[in-house]
């Protein structure tokens, strides 16, 4: 059955699109942080969907208040006056951290941070944005001229003058050897200069993702965004964290990415997790930065019921749970386990990440050359080993986790076993 449909997902779909594994799994049901296939075959997941399941399959108070705004009405647009989509917006404004924030809702984290390139431009009337090394926005063709990663970079044009940053992707830095107040300096040292030489004086943002994503949960050390903002701030530069993965609480000891960096951004963009599935996501801004759009501008999908109903129950779910603590003393477990794998195992050069979202560089053995061969194999070992993971990294050799937040000690324990076991099969 299930090679029936690959065939008809490769005649239908584009060849840019591929499934995870040799033999790709068709998921019929979840239920918590498990899935299962076709088959009935049991997985535990630590993936997600990348990050998007965030409180569990079939979590029942998402479901129900799915259902209850189902049997109401779906859709109306924000031409309408929908008390969801205001309750969320007000329920994200708060949450935000953003002094006077607005919040435009938006159907994908890709529409989130092409409407935050979009203000920021507009407010600051420049084309010049800042973007970090490694970083990942999208798939528009603005998210795309900001994404600085070859193996997802479909195209070199753009009406956008883009300038890359040194920034969280320490293993392979130049400034790789340095401690970490000393690698922030030098990052920041970069900044600078990159500011006198190569930008005409009025850049519009700089846009970073706390935590990189599809760059192998790349994670800079703590104020390492504080200290770049005193630079951007000097030039009346905007700051905008790409809060897509990190947000919600899923680093632990923060509720958003930024957090970590003493540092309050002028806009944030989130998506993923916050509708637990449903497509959901905006961008956050000072009304200042948002009232800059003085045109006609709606979005279609936006907010629209069904999703403010998904992403409502989702954080009601994660604020009257405390996930975030969960997300910290299981992502503490996690890792301690993953240290110890790392620590033995000669192809993976190390671990790291922050909360529920954790990652395995591989590596030759005992070197530093990237080796997609091994999280290819791992990625296959661990599927056969009842765990689904993820795979990224700018070579294709980072094995990423993110367990839901609601995940429990036995499910990371089975989680980790099933990782030493892949691991141990593996040359």
């Amino acid at each position: 059955m299930n090679a029936e449909l690959l065939e008809r997902y490769r005649k239908s779909l584009p060849s840019f699109l591929s499934p995870y594994y040799a033999e790709p799994i068709q998921i019929d049901h979840g239920q918590g942080s498990y899935v299962f296939d076709t088959a009935d075959n049991r997985y535990l997941d630590f993936f997600g969907g990348v990050l998007t399941t965030m409180v569990g399959h079939n979590n029942p108070a998402v479901t129900a208040a799915l259902q209850e705004q189902a049997g109401k009405v779906l859709h109306t647009s924000s031409l309408y006056l929908s008390e969801p989509m205001i309750e969320l917006a007000e329920k994200i404004a708060a949450l935000s951290g953003i002094p006077d924030a607005r919040v435009f809702l938006t159907p994908s984290g890709t529409e989130a941070n092409d409407a935050a390139i979009l203000l920021a431009t507009s407010f600051r009337k420049s084309n010049q944005i800042l973007a970090m090394r490694n970083s990942y926005h999208g798939r528009s063709f603005t998210a795309q001229a900001i994404t600085s990663h070859s193996s997802w970079s479909s195209t070199s044009h753009s009406g956008l003058q883009v300038t890359f940053v040194q920034g969280p992707y320490k293993l392979r830095s130049p400034f790789s050897q340095l401690d970490d107040a000393t690698y922030t300096e030098a990052c920041v040292d970069d900044l600078s200069q990159l500011l006198a030489m190569t930008s005409a004086g009025d850049v519009a943002a700089l846009i970073a993702e706390p935590i990189q994503g599809v760059g192998g949960f790349a994670t800079p050390p703590d104020g390492f965004y504080g200290a770049m903002k005193k630079e951007l701030d000097n030039e009346g530069i905007l700051f905008i964290a790409d809060e897509v993965q990190t947000g919600w609480g899923r680093t632990g000891d923060h509720f958003w990415g930024y957090q970590a960096h003493d540092v309050t951004p002028d806009m944030l963009t989130f998506a993923k997790g916050v509708g637990n599935g449903v497509t959901l996501a905006g961008v956050v801004a000072r009304a200042e930065i948002m009232d800059t759009i003085d045109v006609l501008h709606f979005s279609t999908f936006g907010g629209n019921p069904l999703s403010s109903a998904g992403g409502l129950a989702t954080i009601d779910y994660v604020l009257d749970n405390n996930l975030q603590a969960n997300a910290k003393a299981m992502g503490d477990r996690l890792r301690a386990g993953l240290d110890a794998l790392a620590a033995k195992t000669p192809w993976i050069a190390e671990a790291r990440g922050r909360g529920l979202m954790q990652a395995l560089e591989t590596v030759s053995p005992n070197g530093l050359e990237p080796s997609p061969q091994h999280a290819g194999e791992m990625l296959e070992a661990t599927k056969a080993a009842g765990l689904l993971v993820g795979k990224g990294g700018l070579y294709g050799n980072v094995i990423r986790m993110a367990p839901m937040l609601n995940v429990t000690a036995e499910e990371i324990d089975e989680g980790l076993a099933a990782l030493e076991t892949a691991a141990a099969s593996i040359n």
